[in-house]
């Protein structure tokens, strides 16, 4: 039975009186149905002690979205006018009626004011009750669930009932109808974008040398050039994009690169600055933003150096320096290692840049989910003993990712709070960027069915988070062919790297949780004129994959925006010199290109870009449009680059000159 305890937030005889009788109650959740891992036991004995919260409703969230578009449409009048951090949180923290009105019902149900704690940030209401209490304010029935393999306990109830005169500013309770599961360990890489490479191979430069021939049409470019269809360089990225040599370094202006579950190895960094970009200094490495613990760098021999933070500092430091790069590193040694086999995201980086974000509630998330994120203080021995880390680090102006994972993986609630999170960080004018995948229209293997699809024959197009959030720019991946060169039109980043990644291909399709954004949804109707496309679809979202026939949702937010080159990098692991593939090298360079141009825009006096989708879908001519190859998955061809936006590569790749243009131009 539930253990019975005593609280000190807990007045020693509790009122027991009835709610005032003029107070009409509604119901406000309810469970469809028990998690198959629990098994609903015994009620709650009526004096237990449970920990009431109510998360309060998060105000204005309805008119984020047309916030972030005054802020980011090149149409509006207040483009580039960013809000403060304050100006964001105050106008989202739940409102000074929503705070009293539950106030006033608490007291006049019998809880004394003394036993109320209010969150700093406002976001929820706590108190300890009996469960006697807790019924009697709910309408509702507390149960015991015992966890089916293991001794764990959770409390929860069927259904609750809130007053009709509030209901409006709660968003949800606990305890509630929402239990916290034991995450399982499955064993599957978390990344988008997994990143592949082949075997340790000598740069190839000629046939001579028995590797690879020079294309006829290469042999008349600069000798660091021949070869870039096949051996992917700094100096082949700045060609084929056109992106100049920075030059100045202005201060404030860095790329923050989020890395999690992966170091990067100093000797490797240096190894891959001799070879391939001789114009940064050795010993050129970023500027530490640890979170919660994380270490800085491990030796390049360490099993934690598996190539994620190498490359995508390799490449951001190629195109900006001298600009500088800050490292994100989230999670202490015991949760970091372990972050390829557990399925948080994101939620103690975003804690520690916005304080308020720690505890805030809404879409039924409080703060971090025990049951899916890290802990701190950690109690694990060797694990982090500090707080959890809150509002310590500032923004940097634009930030790129390389992770994620099916959307289908995370609670919607779980998803929409961060996403709402990445408004808010737009609203400020920050550039988030996310790489979009490379399982075409699946996810990797295991993610979902066998072959990373969904529905019960593995055939359903399995979309990614968070490139499914309409608030972050999503970035596929392209390559070059060997016989082409830097001034050759790309195609779809799609290779066979062997075993689960012999259909490597730029992941896209359309979200199964988030509707498509009105600054897209022109060019996406456009593309499905265009496309023809003859898969059966869907029109919902969080669709039955096991009853729907279709392959894919019509009305989701589509996904990638834009695209880059992800394929034949050359860089150095365990001081050993590969070639890389995947959008994980595409998000760190379009989001290099953003910070050149922030640095042009800040030595002007302007601000930085920001948000930049709804600029980009309104003036796709500043990309380079792709029109080859396919993004296939699920025992389809997928989706295949057109003329226009597609899912398979979006809008295009940078093209340097025509976006600094456009953006120079920009207020």
């Amino acid at each position: 039975m539930l253990v019975r305890q005593l609280s000190v937030a807990l007045a020693i005889v509790a009122l027991t009186g009835a709610a005032p009788a003029s107070v009409k109650h509604v119901l406000h959740e309810k469970r469809e149905k028990n998690g198959y891992d629990w098994v609903k036991g015994d009620r709650v004995e009526s004096d237990a002690v449970l920990p009431v919260r109510i998360g309060l409703s998060q105000n204005n969230l309805e008119k984020g979205y047309d916030y972030l578009m005054e802020v980011s449409d090149p149409n509006s009048g207040r483009y580039g006018k960013y809000w403060s951090a304050d100006d964001v949180h105050d106008m989202f923290a739940p409102s000074k009626e929503a705070v009293d009105s539950v106030r006033q019902w608490l007291e006049s149900s019998g809880i004394d004011p003394s036993r109320v704690v209010h969150s700093d940030n406002k976001g929820w209401i706590a108190f300890d009750a009996y469960a006697h209490e807790a019924e009697r304010l709910f309408l509702a029935e507390f149960y015991e669930h015992k966890h089916a393999s293991s001794s764990s306990m959770k409390i929860g109830c069927d259904q609750y009932h809130v007053p009709e005169h509030i209901q409006g500013h709660i968003d949800y309770i606990t305890p509630g109808v929402k239990l916290s599961p034991i995450v399982k360990k499955q064993a599957k890489a978390k990344r988008a974008s997994q990143i592949g490479h082949s075997k340790p191979n000598a740069k190839a430069v000629s046939s001579d040398e028995g590797v690879y021939s020079i294309p006829a049409k290469a042999k008349s470019l600069p000798e660091d050039l021949k070869t870039c269809g096949y051996n992917m360089t700094p100096t082949c990225i700045k060609a084929m994009y056109k992106i100049p040599d920075s030059k100045t370094a202005v201060k404030g202006n860095t790329l923050g690169l989020y890395e999690q579950g992966d170091y990067f190895a100093k000797s490797d960094l240096d190894k891959f600055y001799k070879e391939y970009a001789p114009w940064v200094p050795q010993g050129t490495y970023p500027i530490p933003a640890m979170i919660d613990g994380a270490n800085y760098s491990v030796p390049a021999s360490s099993s934690l150096n598996t190539g994620e933070s190498d490359i995508d500092i390799d490449m951001a430091f190629a195109l900006l320096y001298p600009q500088s790069v800050t490292l994100y590193q989230v999670d202490d040694q015991i949760y970091e290692p372990e972050e390829v086999a557990t399925t948080n995201l994101f939620n103690t980086f975003l804690d520690a840049l916005d304080g308020s974000y720690c505890t805030y509630s809404a879409y039924g998330e409080t703060g971090d989910d025990p049951s899916i994120d890290p802990v701190y203080p950690n109690p694990s021995a060797g694990g982090y003993k500090g707080k959890l880390q809150c509002g310590v680090y500032k923004p940097t102006n634009v930030i790129s990712a390389s992770y994620g994972q099916s959307e289908a993986d995370l609670p919607v609630g779980y998803t929409k709070r961060q996403c709402n999170e990445f408004m808010k960080l737009g609203l400020q004018g920050h550039s988030i960027l996310f790489a979009s995948g490379d399982y075409g229209v699946a996810s990797f293997a295991n993610d979902g069915a066998a072959n990373g699809c969904l529905g019960p024959e593995g055939k359903i197009f399995n979309p990614q988070y968070p490139s499914n959030c309409p608030y972050v720019t999503s970035v596929g991946g392209t390559m070059l062919y060997g016989y082409q060169t830097v001034e050759d039109g790309e195609s779809v980043m799609h290779v066979n790297l062997g075993g689960t990644a012999s259909n490597f291909s730029s992941s896209g399709g359309f979200s199964n949780y988030f509707p498509q954004p009105a600054y897209q949804k022109a060019t996406i109707e456009k593309y499905f004129k265009k496309a023809e496309l003859s898969y059966p679809y869907y029109s919902e979202f969080e669709v039955d994959v096991n009853t729907t026939k279709g392959l894919y949702n019509r009305v989701g937010r589509a996904y990638p925006d834009v695209s880059a080159n992800g394929a034949e990098f050359r860089a150095y692991l365990g001081g050993e010199d590969y070639h890389w593939y995947g959008a994980s090298l595409a998000s760190p360079l379009f989001a290099s290109v953003l910070t050149l141009i922030n640095e042009e825009r800040l030595l002007k006096g302007k601000g930085t870009v920001g948000f930049v989708n709804p600029v980009l879908y309104a003036f796709p001519e500043v990309l380079n449009d792709i029109t080859n190859g396919t993004s296939a998955g699920c025992d389809t061809n997928g989706f295949a680059a057109i003329e226009g936006w597609d899912p398979a590569t979006g809008l295009g790749t940078p093209n340097f000159p025509k976006m600094r243009e456009l953006f120079l131009n920009l207020p």
